[in-house]
């Protein structure tokens, strides 16, 4: 299983889970410092992304995933779940994304270090 990519240095890592129980395909919903974060496993691939749509603060993890962008389920913004980046209106702000990765079998996720 690979992690997304970031600069690992600049983070500290937390667990939240055991890989086993995310198998691809399937999506966690976590609160990462008090935020709704949505980690979902893509091919083998981990992501995180807040679970909140720039657009009018609705969830965006219950979003179809096409590739590497979610749509937000309420008015079809798209942003990129690697970058954060709004890739399409009625959205043009990006929302958070978090380092993932796997640790002897556990996931983590990175917050910024301080």
């Amino acid at each position: 299983m690979e992690s997304t990519e970031f600069d690992a240095s600049q983070y500290e890592f937390f667990p939240f889970g055991d890989a086993a129980d995310l198998p691809p395909g399937e999506r966690w919903f976590i609160d990462v410092e008090d935020r709704p974060v949505m980690v979902a496993n893509l091919g083998g691939k981990y992501y995180a992304i807040a679970d909140v749509c720039t657009h009018d603060d609705g969830p965006l993890g219950d979003g179809d995933i096409d590739g590497c962008e979610i749509i937000c389920p309420r008015h079809g913004a798209r942003f990129d779940l690697k970058t954060g980046e709004a890739l399409t209106l009625p959205a043009v702000t990006r929302t958070m994304v978090y380092p993932v990765r796997e640790r002897d079998g556990k996931l983590e996720i990175g917050i910024l270090k301080k």
